[in-house]
């Protein structure tokens, strides 16, 4: 029976990718459609890209598909062949990682979820196949210029901080679930505009332009293939680049460079910088940005009481840990302005 599980530890696998010699390449995609029985459609999946060596996250649910994944290059048309040969994949669009070193990802994961977007929409009435219309990148530097636009960024705070399109207005928010309403909220005076909405790679901002036309917004456009899409297209057709600053991206790499400014500030000293990290006390694990400097003085935490955990023996710290709810450990400064939440140390 073929392995439809990885069962090697972590530090194997990333050791293993460090040591690879041919280059990978990181790509993107989803797709809105049924699955009947998701489970059944996840083990045939794996096994068939785990044949290919190829890494990645992907998320399976009854509303179709949302993966991200990293293929030896000798393997891309046979992933490619793979993937179209479902009739499901027809014309499907790839999106290609637009700064890519090859160690996005060390692991492959494939996950059931209940949506591959958590929305918190439990309208029966809701359609998604009722969304924005497509906007190319040539069409959205066009239209995008015009006085009666409001560009949305659909993405979390984390996201919108190192990176954006100018005169993007950002949501502020934790979680895509929280942000749907607000929106529908921020944006009640402008029903009759142009709404342009845009995410990482298009699943959230299309689910969104349909959440828009379900509340009653009458002209919604939504970017296609999101920023990673428009950034690669931008750079292949010679087109003025509107993204400012760098694509936060889910994987090891944590961001993709879009343009050469810096837009965000470490938050510890506050000197230029849009490198996100996770505090090094694995009990804390807070993403943040941090510059060089602070990495060095703070050896790669977040704030004091993380950097004498850090110093503890390792039986300790696993000891320390044991019950301990991280939650959702992320600096927001549209909230608090400072780093959160702090953990009580022992």
């Amino acid at each position: 029976m073929a392995q439809l599980h990885n069962r090697v530890s972590h530090k194997e696998l990333r050791e293993r990718l460090m040591k690879e010699t041919e280059h990978r390449i990181t790509i993107s995609f989803y797709r809105y459609f049924p699955i009947q029985e998701p489970q059944l459609y996840r083990d045939q999946l794996y096994k068939e890209l785990d044949a290919l060596c190829v890494f990645g996250r992907i998320y399976l649910a009854h509303e179709g598909i949302n993966a991200q994944l990293s293929v030896p290059e000798s393997n891309f048309e046979a992933l490619k062949t793979l993937l179209y040969a479902k009739p499901e994949f027809e014309g499907l669009r790839l999106n290609i990682a637009v700064d890519d070193d090859g160690k996005s990802f060390f692991v492959l994961k494939v996950k059931v979820r209940e949506k591959i977007v958590a929305d918190g929409i439990t309208d029966p009435t809701f359609d998604l196949s009722n969304r924005g219309k497509y906007l190319k990148a040539k069409e959205f530097n066009e239209i995008v210029e015009r006085e009666d636009v409001v560009l949305v960024d659909m993405r979390n705070h984390y996201e919108f901080e190192v990176g954006h399109f100018k005169d993007a207005i950002e949501v502020p928010s934790d979680t895509f679930r929280e942000q749907l309403p607000m929106a529908v909220d921020m944006f009640k005076n402008d029903k009759d505009k142009t709404i342009i909405m845009y995410c990482t790679g298009g699943i959230r901002c299309e689910k969104a332009s349909a959440y828009m036309l379900h509340q009653g917004f009458s002209n919604v456009y939504h970017i296609e293939g999101g920023i990673i899409h428009y950034a690669q297209t931008a750079k292949e057709q010679g087109l003025e680049n509107k993204f400012i600053g760098k694509n936060f991206v889910f994987d090891e790499r944590r961001g993709e460079r879009i343009s050469e400014e810096i837009i965000s500030n470490c938050h510890q000293c506050g000197a230029p910088c849009d490198t996100h990290v996770n505090c090094e006390n694995q009990a804390c694990h807070l993403l943040f940005i941090q510059c060089d400097d602070c990495k060095a003085k703070m050896i790669g935490c977040c704030s004091e009481p993380c950097m004498e955990r850090v110093m503890l023996p390792e039986e300790i710290q696993k000891e320390l840990r044991k019950g301990q709810d991280k939650g959702q450990m992320i600096f927001n400064k549209s909230r608090e302005g400072r780093l959160r939440p702090r953990l009580k140390m022992s």
